[in-house]
């Protein structure tokens, strides 16, 4: 599984550079290329919301989950019905 962070479109659609973006929300830039990177292993609901304020947006504008290649999909419960 894979959560992918799209902070780019946001960004370029509002016209904002990360600086611009990192002083908004209230976190330091090296913190955003963490998030932009995909390097993130977890993001503060606060943090998550004043990303949503900053750039008028829902959290998935901004995050969204794709399958990993012949791994679960969360579709099998792992029981045997057979």
């Amino acid at each position: 599984m894979a959560i992918i962070v799209d902070l780019d479109l946001q960004l370029a659609k509002h016209q904002l550079s990360v600086g611009e973006f990192a002083a908004a929300v209230g976190i330091t830039p090296a913190n955003i290329a963490v998030l932009k990177n995909g390097r993130a292993k977890a993001v503060r609901f606060t943090t998550l919301d004043a990303i949503c304020r900053t750039l008028d947006c829902q959290p998935g504008d901004v995050l969204r989950w794709v399958p990993d290649d012949g791994t679960n999909d969360g579709t099998d419960d792992g029981t045997d019905d057979g």
